[in-house]
């Protein structure tokens, strides 16, 4: 490409993200030429020339080309493969990688270029329904000289073009990214489980969540409040976290009340304190011990279990019970309710103790951690472990709990004649 001259694109895959790509390049004034393992791909594509035979014509032709395939295998092929990019790469060739894949490939194909004399961005993409519309943001990981030369091609069908780093930072951006999106999935799942239990309407929720916060701001509101220094400041940490470990209780136990499983809500409230930067949770003064085990001991167990053991006479091996094992055991962090609890199931089971294993599985049903057939599924697989000789005490004690939190049906001699 001689001073000058405007670079010329290609784009290699053509399905929603590279056709769309393909789409605004031709409305921008630069139509691309491409290329797709469909040869009909590109017919109906508004500016977009017939497409070339193979990925290696495109190299041929273009300056910058975007990769937009499946996975890493088709990335591979495409780029390295006999007829791909680089059997006809010169110097000076820009190869942009779209398609989502993990890091080591990104190194991998990015190394592949390297030895070719070839420049490599990767460059994560989204939203990818707005592709065909210039709407979509590139997130670009690499050199700063090759994501300058490729950046007029990039304005050409991209919003906004943001350079994250080098090589792999973009993907690692949309990789995060992503977990933005599918974990916000996961929250308004169990939220709206929450509100249908309740006898809430789902679609009220939404229109709250909708008119409270139009914006979706409170989705990144965390990573606003840090600093300068990237970190959270501590006195805005201490502000949130009374109210964000209340609000978090409250879930927790309407879950339980409705027995409605919310993993990522025990989750975020046992990882609550690392959210805001807090550390761990620092041991409770020795007078304060007793008190949060017997209520520690309720949350695990159900409302009321600890009233066996407040009024009893000091006894060593209870007041250690209360003091270290639930307050600062099942007390800590680390692990939520639910791990702590299938961890000693497995460590019951090979006891062959039905009792203790009753005791057990009755806290997970009752607080709505564990259902009926979970726990059926999980007799069955410590009994590949334990053996199936204590697998029938597993099985008994799972069974006892099972029956003793399911309604009986109303007997005849229940039921009261009609007067």
């Amino acid at each position: 490409m001689t001073a000058g001259q405007q670079s010329r694109a290609g784009v290699v895959g053509l399905g929603m993200i590279g056709a769309g790509v393909a789409v605004s390049l031709a409305r921008s004034g630069r139509p691309p030429v491409t290329y797709d393992i469909r040869p009909d791909a590109a017919d109906g594509l508004a500016g977009v020339p017939q497409q070339v035979g193979s990925p290696a014509l495109v190299a041929r032709s273009s300056d910058v080309v975007m990769v937009a395939v499946v996975d890493a295998a088709q990335a591979r092929d495409v780029i390295g493969g006999e007829n791909g990019l680089l059997s006809q790469a010169r110097p000076g060739l820009t190869v942009v990688l779209l398609s989502t894949v993990a890091l080591p490939v990104v190194r991998e194909l990015a190394q592949l270029c390297a030895d070719s004399e070839v420049a490599f961005i990767d460059c994560g993409v989204t939203p990818g329904d707005k592709a065909a519309e210039n709407g979509m943001v590139a997130i670009v990981g690499g050199e700063q000289d090759a994501v300058d030369a490729a950046r007029p091609v990039l304005d050409d069908w991209a919003k906004k073009v943001i350079h994250c780093g080098p090589v792999g930072a973009g993907m690692a951006t949309k990789i995060a990214r992503n977990v933005i999106t599918y974990g916000s999935w996961r929250t308004v799942f169990e939220a709206a489980a929450l509100a249908s239990g309740a006898g809430v309407d789902p679609a009220r929720l939404a229109e709250v969540v909708d008119s409270a916060d139009p914006e979706g701001r409170t989705l990144l509101q965390l990573l606003r409040m840090h600093g300068p220094d990237g970190a959270l400041p501590e006195a805005v940490g201490r502000q949130i976290e009374p109210l964000m470990t209340k609000d978090l209780d409250a879930a927790r136990d309407l879950a339980a009340a409705l027995g409605v499983p919310v993993p990522l809500v025990d989750t975020a409230r046992a990882e609550a304190r690392r959210t805001l930067e807090l550390g761990e949770q620092p041991p409770p003064a020795r007078d304060e011990l007793r008190g949060f085990g017997l209520e520690m001991m309720d949350q695990v167990y159900g409302t009321g279990f600890s009233s066996a053991v407040r009024d009893r006479p000091a006894d060593p091996f209870i007041d250690e019970t209360v003091d270290y094992l639930f307050a600062q055991v099942w007390g800590r962090a680390g692990l939520s309710v639910r791990d702590r609890r299938l961890l000693t199931l497995g460590v019951a089971a090979s006891t062959g103790r039905a009792e203790l294993i009753q005791i057990i599985a009755n806290g997970g049903l009752v607080n709505g951690e564990l259902t009926a057939d979970q726990l059926r599924e999980a007799v069955l697989h410590l009994a590949v472990y334990t053996g199936w000789c204590n697998a029938t005490a597993t099985h008994a004690g799972v069974t006892a709990a099972i029956a003793a939190h399911t309604p009986r049906p109303q007997d005849a001699s229940d039921r009261q004649e009609p007067k």
